[in-house]
């Protein structure tokens, strides 16, 4: 059997011979890391053992390189990785570190069942609640939320968490909405933001939920990220650069000279509706700059310019109200069908 896929997606890795930042395609397995120059390839660059791999993050020998992380092996090679934003490096920490267990335990990695751990009721729908809680008006209002110098952006507390349980009944008392809330953060509806959360989050505590107004969570799908709060004042943002980022990832796209594709990664903003794209590799400035305000996006089901069927899979395209056409490719179809949602949502509401 082969080894089971944990997790995969663009990621740039610091090369072991000229040390040059390249993003490369990196899949996670039960007992290692391979990562293939493109997603289409059929046989990967290269491949990390992770038994007796150590895991560092953050990850802070290359000065301003930010949300990196780094594996060493049993013989002592480094191994540099860089995610896109600090949610999407935790995410990959937390499975690379749970896969390294796992093998040292001699256990099968599986993604932790609150159900059962918690004995939760089996007539609780963990979905529909989540749903519930969603709701633009009766749901838990999503705020911007300020701690140790840093802006939390579409979180919520914990104890908001457990006030809205049991003011909408969900629950009958506190502890039980621990119970509850513990759940929705195992599968996945709730994430921790900041430190507290966090660390309550990875550690072995009976309740990894806390109901504590300084414990800071958010939905996976609402556009959360953290930014530092700077004191200058008389710093000026661009007008393009001052909406706030609702998504940011990697995705391919198409060159419009030589229609070559490359992986770049994008920063979507609303309010001015602009989506940034920059060198994954690197380079604290915007390659360009997709002004959305009045632009159509839709999926495409074919590309002629593609060499190969892989080239035709997961394609969207936006076309601005000058009527420049961008041809971008997630990697999934649910990734395609997220960015198409964003990107209509923005340009509706952005200037």
């Amino acid at each position: 059997m082969e080894p089971k896929r944990i997790r995969e997606g663009y990621l740039v890795k610091r090369g072991s011979v000229f040390n040059t930042w390249k993003p490369m395609w990196v899949v996670l397995l039960e007992d290692g890391i391979e990562f293939y120059k493109k997603k289409s390839d059929n046989s990967p660059k290269g491949m990390i053992p992770l038994k007796g791999s150590t895991l560092t993050s953050p990850c802070q020998d290359f000065g301003k390189r930010m949300f990196v992380f780094k594996i060493t092996t049993t013989k002592q090679q480094d191994h540099f990785f860089q995610a896109a934003f600090l949610e999407e490096r935790d995410a990959w920490v937390r499975d690379i570190k749970k896969a390294i267990k796992c093998i040292e335990g001699g256990q099968k990695f599986a993604r932790k069942s609150t159900r059962r751990s918690i004995r939760l009721p089996e007539t609780v729908d963990l979905g529909a609640l989540y749903l519930s809680m969603k709701d633009t008006e009766k749901g838990i209002k999503e705020l911007n939320l300020e701690k140790d110098k840093k802006i939390f952006n579409h979180c919520f507390t914990g104890n908001c968490v457990i006030d809205w349980l049991v003011s909408n009944k969900s629950v009958r008392n506190r502890q039980e909405g621990l119970m509850i809330a513990s759940s929705l953060l195992g599968e996945g509806y709730l994430q921790p933001a900041g430190e507290l959360s966090k660390n309550a989050a990875d550690g072995t505590a009976e309740n990894p939920f806390l109901d504590h107004p300084d414990a800071f969570y958010y939905f996976p799908d609402s556009g959360f990220f953290c930014e530092e709060n700077s004191s200058d004042d008389d710093v000026i943002l661009k007008e393009e650069f001052r909406g706030v980022i609702i998504k940011q990832g990697c995705l391919l796209k198409q060159g419009h000279r030589r229609k070559n594709w490359k992986v770049r990664k994008f920063v979507l903003r609303e309010d001015p509706a602009y989506l940034h794209y920059y060198d994954p590799a690197g380079g604290e400035d915007p390659l360009g700059a997709i002004h959305l305000r009045g632009c159509v996006v839709t999926s495409v089901e074919s590309n002629p310019d593609a060499v190969r069927k892989s080239e035709e899979e997961n394609l969207f395209e936006i076309i601005t109200a000058g009527e420049v056409h961008y041809f971008l490719q997630a990697a999934t179809s649910k990734e395609r069908t997220e960015w198409i949602k964003a990107i209509q949502v923005a340009s509706r509401t952005g200037k």
